[in-house]
């Protein structure tokens, strides 16, 4: 199958791939139409490039992030700022452009002269710790939410998505985002305070059997982290039909990458704002009042990335395509990453009237083979083209997890993809 946009142009290549690897791709569009991208640097060869413009964040790891901008459309890219936190994304609210993103805290920066120079970076929180990527802002009422993960249960040993927490920040949009004072953060527990793995039977959740609080090792350099979750969207229900539709519009819905061993699902919250202001965490329920933890989702096992879009009124989805989970262990590709669920080389594009039911409307971009990875992907809306920005490796990246690559995609008229 052809790729639906089979131009890449790199935004950035790192000179050790080795060592340095290339994170958290962010993309935004100004009001002028300019491209800004957002992305981390990580790996221990930063601590090399680190200097004044780089954080580690109480011992935890070393990281930088990057600014770059393109005045014609993405074929071109000048570097405008680094700075020192990650798992950074660009928006835009009240005429400014922001960054937000952690270096143990919050953190966040802003521009007013769309992205050319910016302010020093501040810190919204104190003596926390977060985890996010560059997933979806939403903008309602006058406000802005995003959404991340606090670190809250920090014993569990490896890849600990089991003690995440996703909180939803809101802040008016002619505030100063600046001030930690502007923002409001919900209530939330993290994955392993509210599921426990004997919680489920009859849908094969969690894949794999592991510990609680460690990972199983399943073959050589293959770990099975404890079941959790990851990288909320926000979605909200906009059409009156839709069973989980909130006339009084104070329910906001998070769609988040479900670390189960498997594919096929997402993880699901609703976060609802409360008449004294406050954000509560509730599970949504189903016609026969079950409680919807996991969902259905194309490519809700790795990072994705869900937008609405009005002209359309469909909520668009980039995520990872797996096409060969099941794999045995002993006969996977060496060039696969972990685990048979980490396929990274296929971005797929989905469209729904529900964030229910995909419809597949093709691939975006697929590397050549397996370790070209097209993956982590965000977007956003330019015209009636819809902007790609995605983590990416060649044959000098040391596999598809540690990419050496930030590419730039366009799909032309995406719209015209919905049948």
């Amino acid at each position: 199958m052809r790729a639906l946009a089979d131009d890449l142009e790199i935004v950035y290549r790192s000179e050790r791939p080795q060592d340095i690897y290339c994170y958290t791709p962010g993309l935004a569009v100004t009001a002028k139409r300019r491209v800004v991208a957002t992305f981390d640097l990580g790996g221990d060869g930063v601590r090399d490039l680190l200097g004044p413009k780089g954080s580690r964040a109480r011992g935890t790891r070393f990281g930088m992030g990057k600014v770059y901008v393109s005045d014609d459309g993405g074929c071109s890219w000048a570097e405008r700022n680094t700075f020192p936190f990650w798992h950074a994304r660009p928006f835009i609210a009240g005429g400014r452009l922001y960054i937000l993103g952690h270096a143990g805290d919050l953190m966040i920066m802003a521009s007013g002269d769309e992205g050319e120079t910016w302010s020093a970076p501040v810190a919204l929180t104190s003596n926390m710790k977060w985890h996010g990527s560059s997933c979806n802002v939403h903008y309602s009422n006058r406000h802005v939410y995003l959404a991340l993960d606090e670190r809250r249960d920090l014993s569990i040993e490896g890849w600990n998505t089991a003690g995440l927490a996703p909180r939803v920040l809101r802040a008016r949009i002619d505030g100063d985002l600046l001030d930690p004072k502007s923002w409001t953060i919900s209530e939330a527990l993290a994955f392993n305070e509210i599921v426990s793995h004997g919680d489920f039977d009859l849908f094969g959740i969690p894949f794999y059997s592991t510990p609680t609080r460690a990972p199983a090792e399943l073959g050589s350099g293959r770990l099975c982290a404890p079941m959790g979750w990851l990288e909320p969207n926000i979605v909200q229900f906009q059409d009156p039909a839709h069973l989980w539709h909130d006339p009084a519009g104070r329910t906001l819905h998070l769609f988040l990458r479900a670390n189960t061993g498997g594919t096929g699902y997402a993880a699901l919250v609703k976060v609802i704002e409360q008449h004294d202001g406050r954000l509560a965490t509730a599970f949504e329920t189903m016609p026969s009042g079950k409680r919807a933890l996991f969902i259905p989702f194309p490519g809700g096992h790795l990072k994705f990335f869900v937008l609405y879009d009005d002209k359309s009124r469909l909520y668009w989805l980039l995520s990872s395509q797996a096409t060969d989970s099941m794999v045995r262990l002993t006969h996977m590709s060496r060039a696969r990453y972990n685990l048979p669920n980490n396929e990274r080389h296929r971005l797929q594009l989905h469209f729904s009237r529900n964030c229910v039911d995909w419809c597949f409307a093709g691939l975006v971009a697929a590397g050549q083979t397996e370790r070209h990875a097209r993956n982590y992907p965000s977007m956003a809306f330019d015209g009636n083209d819809l902007l790609v920005l995605c983590r990416s490796a060649d044959d000098e990246g040391r596999d598809p997890q540690y990419a050496n690559l930030i590419t730039f995609h366009r799909v032309k008229e995406f719209r015209n993809l919905v049948y």
